[in-house]
């Protein structure tokens, strides 16, 4: 006995490669940005007002000479580094539950769009604050990993089947 597939005559579909902008909608990745500037922010404050200001005032004086001092040192420039990672993580995975496919490439395009944003406000600031060329190196390398890392942590919180739905980030009966 021989095994013969259905034929249905008509011929496969052809494949077509997929763009770099194919899918993405501008939307999530607006709001994904947005969301990551305003919880590295939040997070940023929070530190400075509760434990910065806590161990500094142990210290003596608080003043924003003394957090500007703190926040160039390495350890400053690297607990900063790590809220902003940390914030762009949270826009791509906004960004991705949003969109509901495509998820890392909408968290990469957060990534892409808060180094935008950082870029411009760089430019506005009246005040030029001294970096090391290593600090904003690390800063520019990592940002759009981080946006995409936050899309594959939405990803995976999908395939886990939890109430996230592929179907553009809303839930039943919403």
């Amino acid at each position: 006995m021989q095994f013969e597939p259905r034929q249905t005559g008509a011929p496969p579909s052809p494949v077509h490669p997929t763009g770099f902008f194919t899918g993405v909608q501008i939307r999530p990745v607006i709001i994904g940005v947005m969301v990551d500037y305003v919880a590295t922010s939040v997070m940023i404050y929070v530190y400075f007002f509760v434990y910065l200001a806590n161990q500094l005032s142990k210290q003596g004086e608080v003043s924003s000479d003394a957090i500007t001092n703190y926040m160039t040192t390495t350890e400053g420039l690297l607990i900063g580094f790590a809220i902003g990672t940390l914030g762009t993580a949270i826009g791509g995975f906004v960004a991705a539950w949003k969109a509901g496919n495509f998820e890392i490439k909408h968290g990469a395009f957060v990534g892409l769009g808060s180094l935008i944003v950082s870029f411009i406000e760089e430019l506005l600031r009246e005040e030029f604050i001294p970096l090391p060329e290593w600090f904003r190196f690390l800063s520019v390398v990592a940002i759009i990993p981080a946006g995409a890392f936050g899309g594959y942590v939405a990803e995976m919180f999908k395939g886990l089947g939890g109430n996230y739905r592929p179907t553009g980030g809303k839930l039943p009966g919403t």
